[in-house]
């Protein structure tokens, strides 16, 4: 008799907690902005140039003017001249005020394992920190974190795509 009561006072407590909701059938808004296709299925981000993407991503403050987005070539963490005036402009912003902090994002396109893209987005948030460092930014004001490929903020398979994804972005807080 104990265990019948036993096993109907676990039965209750494990209905008790059971939610009557399907998860299939709630209803999900996507606000990560990743599904960025218009309904022709053209990218909306193809005609975006660097700083309106670092507008998108959350950027709220930086140099005016000034591009917050760092791209790579594949497979490449290394930091191309060209963008030597806009790392210029930002250790300016950042070595006027001490207590402006900025994230150094990496990300990769979506070929690759997720460890390799980890892996390779990190070195390139690394290489845009190496290079503020070089320029007088204290590492204190610097954090530099890898999303690899997860999120892309071109959708596709499509070296167009991946030329948007591979890339650091300088988001400050």
């Amino acid at each position: 008799m104990k265990k019948i009561l036993l096993l109907l006072s676990i039965a209750a407590v494990l209905s008790g907690c059971a939610s009557g909701v399907k998860l299939d059938d709630v209803q999900v808004e996507d606000r990560s902005g990743s599904n960025n296709a218009n309904a022709s299925g053209q990218s909306a981000v193809a005609g975006l140039n660097s700083r309106n993407l670092g507008a998108m991503q959350g950027i709220k403050v930086g140099p005016v003017g000034v591009d917050h987005i760092i791209y790579f070539e594949l497979d490449s963490y290394s930091v191309k001249s060209e963008y030597q005036p806009v790392l210029d402009a930002h250790a300016r912003y950042l070595r006027a005020d001490r207590n402006r902090r900025v994230n150094l994002e990496g990300h990769t396109d979506e070929r690759g394992g997720s460890e390799y893209n980890l892996a390779l987005g990190q070195k390139r948030s690394d290489a845009v920190r190496r290079a503020l460092t070089a320029l007088g930014v204290p590492e204190s004001q610097m954090e530099a974190v890898s999303f690899g490929k997860e999120k892309p903020v071109a959708q596709g398979s499509d070296e167009s795509a991946y030329t948007q994804n591979r890339r650091a972005a300088l988001n400050y807080q």
